[in-house]
């Protein structure tokens, strides 16, 4: 019935959406190709308008997610981690080198013990001289590798003292040439020459040398108290007052009023003799130092002295025989009391 209700006249586009002015305007307006293309076909067309499209390149790296959340700031606990971990492998490093250390002081041990033992090699003197080394010393097995620079040095030290000693009887010589006056000088000189040089050696580098191989208390207390009077003796030396028999600095400028070439000489002594005093005061602060790593303390000394005493056959003998003595004498006290 609606085709009867409808009318024959009326326009038949009139409601037709699609023949309104407005979409028909933009319809022919169109870029050429857009009716052919259709995005969800398989075929590839081409893009309208001529537009072209890049190539895709397919990726061959790996898909990495990015982190949703930052790493967390340094913060001072790390930090003292990291110190700690840098503590403990400088702790190992030191183990491995003592170990190191030790195996090869036991291989040298060993390898003297097959030649028949340690045989003294100090002072290097010919075979045929009528007297023989009286030390043995070999920094490079007995001082642990940590020491030996120091105590070369100390070996250096005394050795630079001994060649001062001796070229400060020239100098006193010199002296005693153009000032018949210094006679007594030039006699000290060659005696502290004799006297210092050995005594030097045996009474605090010995001791020092002990102390670092076998790592004794007692030792280092040895060589501190000599290494004090030394000092003092080196100050003296310096100063070089009239009448000792040293070429100090007093001594030098009075040679220099004399005689300028002599005082000259005795300047450069006087030079040696200040290096000298100035090394050892730099190297007993080191020693020092090393000292206080080590462990020693005075009541290891003490330990140590005890020990060394009781176990001296001499020490030993002498309170047996003491012991032995005294229950005598009370055995004869009482039986005597006991008779009366």
């Amino acid at each position: 019935m609606s085709d009867f209700d409808s009318n024959p006249f009326a326009d038949p586009d009139f409601n037709n959406p699609f023949k309104d002015p407005s979409v028909t305007q933009v319809t022919r307006t169109a870029p050429p190709g857009l009716d052919e293309y259709n995005p969800f076909t398989d075929t590839r067309t081409a893009p309208p308008g001529g537009v072209k499209m890049p190539n895709a390149v397919p990726s061959t790296q790996p898909a990495i997610m990015k982190p949703t959340e930052e790493p967390p700031p340094y913060t001072p606990h790390t930090r003292e981690q990291a110190l700690a971990q840098a503590e403990l492998l400088k702790r190992q490093e030191e183990l491995e080198k003592k170990a190191a250390e030790l195996d090869r002081r036991e291989k040298e041990m060993q390898s003297l013990s097959q030649q028949g033992g340690r045989k003294n090699n100090w002072p290097p003197l010919p075979e045929n001289f009528p007297v023989g080394p009286c030390f043995y010393q070999d920094i490079a097995v007995d001082i642990p590798v940590e020491f030996q620079k120091t105590v070369k040095i100390m070996y250096y030290i005394w050795m630079f003292y001994a060649v001062t000693l001796f070229l400060n009887i020239f100098a006193c010589l010199a002296w005693f040439c153009v000032d018949a006056l210094r006679g007594v000088d030039f006699g000290l000189a060659i005696l502290w020459f004799l006297l210092f040089t050995p005594c030097s050696f045996v009474c605090w580098y010995r001791p020092l040398y002990g102390a670092f191989r076998s790592d004794s208390s007692v030792r280092f207390f040895i060589f501190f108290f000599v290494y004090i009077c030394q000092f003092a003796v080196h100050v003296l030396q310096t100063v070089g007052l009239t009448g000792w028999g040293n070429s100090g600095w007093i001594s030098a400028l009075t040679g220099l009023n004399t005689s300028i070439p002599v005082g000259i000489i005795m300047v450069i002594v006087t030079a040696l003799f200040t290096a000298s005093a100035v090394t050892s005061m730099i190297m007993f602060k080191k020693v020092h130092g090393l000292y206080r790593t080590t462990g020693a303390s005075f009541e290891k000394a003490q330990q140590e002295f005890a020990t060394g005493v009781m176990s001296n056959k001499t020490v030993q003998t002498a309170a047996a025989n003491a012991a032995t003595s005294a229950a005598a004498s009370a055995a004869q006290n009482t039986f005597k009391g006991s008779q009366i």
